[in-house]
């Protein structure tokens, strides 16, 4: 089974990449969706533990949890080792069950990939990418975006080029849905055979 890690920058188009994917049969392992079905369930009490104030109604309140942890290194370590080993779990249980059922590819949807040394969990990776005006362009299009919160969101991440430099596939998202869908079908094809 061949285990191909997805990623991409902001405003890249990782998560439409990740649809057609699935479109094209192949199983996606969505870290982001692990974490935020944990907030509502396994991780929640951890998380209200150590973060008093936190979780309402069962459920982790996002804003009030980075009001605790945004800024603060050691909080933001111990969220980590609550949050972390509960996200490698799932995507164990994913990979286990995909070979169980003999598939010959699956992705896994890993935002900070490279920046989180989870690459080693994949034997090939692909990222998508777009020139920098089309990334700023989608990104501030997003309600609440601001030009300063895009500017910490990519400070937080390996910049674009050193991504392409590392991925084994390039998924360029900039010419629009049908062509990004045409690549990611191809690299099934060229991966599974199919």
């Amino acid at each position: 089974m061949i285990v191909l890690g997805l990623t991409g920058s902001i405003g890249m188009g990782k998560s439409t990449a990740a649809g057609f994917f699935r479109e094209a049969g192949i199983a996606v392992h969505d870290a982001d969706a692990v974490v935020h079905a944990l907030y509502s369930g396994k991780a929640a009490p951890l998380i209200e533990a150590e973060f008093p104030g936190t979780v309402h109604g069962g459920t982790v309140d996002r804003a009030r949890l980075a009001e605790q942890v945004v800024g603060h290194s050691q909080a933001m370590r111990r969220l980590e080792r609550i949050v972390h080993p509960l996200v490698s779990e799932a995507r164990e249980a994913f990979l286990a069950e995909a070979r169980r059922q003999g598939k010959g590819l699956v992705v896994l949807d890993i935002p900070l990939l490279y920046e989180t040394g989870s690459e080693k969990y994949c034997d090939q990776v692909a990222v998508v990418s777009a020139p920098p005006a089309v990334q700023r362009e989608r990104v501030l299009a997003r309600p609440g975006m601001t030009e300063e919160k895009f500017k910490a969101i990519l400070a937080k991440q390996l910049p674009d080029a050193e991504k392409r430099r590392r991925a084994d596939h390039v998924i360029d998202s900039s010419q629009g849905f049908d062509a990004a869908r045409r690549q990611v079908f191809a690299l099934v094809e060229q991966l599974a055979g199919r």
